[in-house]
């Protein structure tokens, strides 16, 4: 069974420019490779074991995100509802502090800006509340404020 990797359209298409950057590079890696086989003996040629290992990663990369985009299902922003699902903008409020966390499938999670993923424990404890419900995080109680 193929796992499916739940992300927002900004995501496919951040990882579409990552996929198109990454696929441009393998010329530039293919031409370090072919310089550094002309210096001769390959067995301790460093410039070509290093050549050699960056197309490795390189490739390794770009099969990692061909395989994401292929397994991807696009989040839909939620409609309705009005409880926390995957897609949803969440303000927190407590103490005077407010805070906002976007909840995201797990390969789009970031959360120094802000997107935590459906599988971390700030994701689990906001999935399936309402506004107004109160949630603890780090041992601070915040009340839901909003939900888009």
């Amino acid at each position: 069974m193929k796992k499916l990797f739940h992300l927002t359209q900004a995501g496919i298409d951040e990882l579409k420019t990552e996929q198109a950057a990454l696929i441009a590079e393998r010329g530039p890696v293919a031409e370090r490779i072919k310089s550094a086989r002309e210096l001769g003996d390959l067995s301790e040629n460093a410039e070509y074991q290093t050549a050699r290992e960056e197309q490795d990663r390189l490739e390794a990369r770009i099969s990692e995100v061909e395989h994401i985009l292929q397994n991807a299902q696009v989040i839909k922003k939620p409609r309705g509802d009005n409880k926390v699902q995957l897609g949803s903008s969440v303000k927190l409020k407590a103490n005077g502090a407010t805070k906002e966390f976007q909840v995201v499938g797990t390969i789009e999670a970031d959360p120094l800006h802000g997107k935590v993923s459906d599988e971390s424990p700030i994701g689990q404890a906001l999935l399936g509340k309402k506004e107004g419900d109160s949630v603890k995080i780090k041992d601070i109680t915040y009340k839901i404020a909003d939900i888009s």
